[in-house]
């Protein structure tokens, strides 16, 4: 008897220190404020019950760890909903839980994790037990993905984390009955923290003790019919880089403007061929995941005397003359001057775009246009020419997700528009627009987007 205490004791205390690794874990995860407080909320309920029980048996950490641990993965982005249930639209008093809503690989999905002893998963509800099986489940998920607009997914993925090589049935009832595949992550098969020893001269050291292996995860993905399957002649690009236009030939004027990073910045970019590529050859294009979509101020931020050398020549103008260009901007501009000296915003986004093509929508060009000839400089629109040869510009077209949100002072239609853009060719838009960004998170959709700091056109 005194032995099985002892077990229990230290079970107990194991299952407090992977409590408490999971809090600290979850702390430094890269997600909404919102996100992290639901997740902290049910790490203490966890650490609360063991506090108070004798028992381990109704302990929810392993379902935790799994899910903190796919949100660490960088490939997981746009992560707007975590352990909360969606409300069906047509029967509103019906709620089913989700695990994750984020985006990946560029394309929206839901994400639903089972950390169950793979035996003990059944495939039918059994009224007796009360319980709900899985086949149950991903219909009611399914009828609900392809009925939602706003949150719709491209696709359901589900993780195993305790696999499911011992139960084939599960598995093979899954590709037979709903077109499960397994896919292919690079999830990192481990799963640790690392602490600093007091011995060890201030290295890091890997401690193990609480680490599991996810070596025999399975991950399936089930498809959800696409939103835009029946729409592929909406997507026309209506200008493409002329084939003419090289790098090497702007090179000179570029050099004379002592804009170095800008020209090694464009340098960076993929260009379409000049002629037009047929439809399903664009389509081709989004699976190789080399679309960026930029909104005005992504493009205003690249082009802009800030970035591009104009800081140490502006802290040197008397603050008097300053006030009078900027008017109320004035603290607005010195704060992006300050912060391009600490972080020069080249070097930032050059390592996001490098590599890849660019697009804009129809909106983005003319705004960003009529922005350029109204308050840049001459230095500023001849960087805005040489940006925009490197760029092609496609039809507003947003997804029917995007549009699908009610039109508020928050959510305007103009960025609707232009995110919605990026989203219908599944690329992320690079803004800083956040104010935006938060408004769509609160949503509960999950959308890809790449933040910026802002920069102001400068006169230069």
């Amino acid at each position: 008897m005194m032995m099985k205490q002892k077990g229990i004791e230290e079970e107990l205390g194991l299952a407090k220190e992977r409590c408490k690794g999971v809090i600290d874990r979850i702390e430094r995860l890269s997600v909404s404020p919102s996100c992290r407080r639901t997740l902290l909320r049910l790490a203490h309920s966890d650490l609360n019950f063991l506090t108070r029980s004798s028992s381990t048996s109704s302990l929810n950490i392993g379902h935790l760890e799994a899910i903190v641990h796919i949100l660490q993965q960088p490939f997981i982005t746009g992560v707007s909903r975590v352990c909360k249930p969606i409300s069906s639209p047509v029967r509103h008093h019906h709620h089913h839980h989700l695990d994750i809503v984020c985006t990946l690989n560029r394309n929206p999905v839901w994400i639903i994790v089972s950390d169950r002893n793979p035996t003990y998963i059944s495939w039918d509800s059994s009224p007796k037990k009360k319980t709900k099986g899985l086949k149950s489940r991903l219909q009611q998920l399914l009828t609900l993905a392809r009925s939602s607009t706003t949150l719709k997914p491209s696709s359901i993925i589900l993780f195993f984390s305790n696999g499911l090589y011992c139960n084939t049935f599960i598995r093979e009832k899954l590709r037979e009955e709903f077109g499960a595949s397994e896919i292919e992550l690079n999830f990192s098969v481990f799963d640790f923290d690392f602490y600093s020893s007091d011995d060890s001269d201030g290295e890091w050291v890997n401690v193990n003790v609480l680490g599991r292996s996810y070596r025999g995860a399975c991950v399936l993905e089930i498809k959800v019919v696409g939103e835009d399957d029946d729409d592929d002649d909406d997507i026309t690009v209506l200008s493409a880089v002329k084939g003419s236009t090289t790098v090497a030939s702007v090179v000179p004027k570029l050099s004379e403007l002592a804009a170095d990073t800008f020209c090694s910045l464009i340098s960076g970019l993929r260009i379409f061929p000049s002629h037009v590529k047929k439809k399903l050859e664009m389509k081709g294009l989004l699976a190789e995941g080399d679309l960026v979509n930029y909104d005005t101020t992504a493009l205003i931020a690249l082009v802009s005397g800030i970035s591009n050398g104009c800081t140490q020549k502006l802290l040197a103008t008397p603050e008097s003359e300053l006030r009078q260009r900027f008017k109320g901007n004035y603290a607005f501009v010195i704060g992006q001057v300050m912060s391009e000296i600490q972080n020069p915003i080249h070097v930032e986004l050059g390592s996001i775009i490098s590599g890849k093509r660019g697009i804009i929508c129809e909106s983005v060009h003319s705004e960003f246009k009529e922005l350029v000839l109204m308050c840049g400089g001459p230095n500023e629109k001849f960087r805005a020419d040489q940006l925009l040869k490197h760029l092609t510009v496609v039809a507003d077209s947003p997804s029917q997700r995007v549009m699908g949100l009610p039109t508020t002072r928050k959510l305007a239609l103009k960025n609707k528009v232009v995110f919605g853009t990026g989203d219908y060719w599944h690329a992320p838009t690079v803004t800083a627009n956040m104010a935006f960004v938060r408004a769509i998170s609160q949503t509960g959709m999950s959308l890809f987007t790449i933040e910026h700091r802002p920069r102001a056109l400068t006169g230069d």
